[in-house]
């Protein structure tokens, strides 16, 4: 692979972070992920009965933060040149480390920690992912995130 995208992109690789916008998380928005996940559980969508929790809020699903993660990547990391199509591959660990808030504001941090060539045209790219909660020394999530692009 030796187009000049690639070429950049391999420059990455070294200790480039790229930081997204912060993202609100409502009650709003997660009553809306509730809905269409079917979990109702109380601590997300029932602020009274939450108020008697360790939080003092509702909190955000865990997996709602997670589903932001492609929001927060588009957000920060620039367009590659020639990229045709990316796909999610999964992730290699994923671990939900602190509670969102309903009031909190969330972002993205992304690191490129690996590049693999699959053929000429497609490469699988690996981050290490970073969910930071503003005013929280803690981060919301930690990942390593796969994905592949085909040029």
């Amino acid at each position: 692979m030796t187009t000049p995208s690639i070429t950049k992109l391999l420059t990455w690789k070294k200790n480039k972070e790229w930081t997204s916008k912060w993202f609100q998380v409502n009650q709003e928005l997660i009553n809306s992920f509730a809905k269409v996940t079917h979990d109702n559980q109380y601590i997300h969508i029932d602020p009274n009965k939450a108020k008697d929790t360790e939080y003092g809020t509702t909190i955000a699903h865990g997996f709602l933060t997670m589903s932001l993660l492609s929001a927060m990547y588009y957000d920060a990391i620039p367009q590659i040149e020639g990229l045709k199509m990316g796909i999610n591959i999964g992730f290699d660990r994923l671990r939900f480390l602190a509670p969102v808030k309903s009031t909190d504001k969330i972002r993205g941090v992304f690191k490129l920690s690996k590049i693999t060539e699959k053929s000429p045209d497609v490469i699988k790219l690996t981050w290490s992912t970073k969910v930071e909660i503003e005013g929280n020394a803690k981060p919301a999530l930690l990942a390593i995130w796969i994905e592949r692009q085909y040029f």
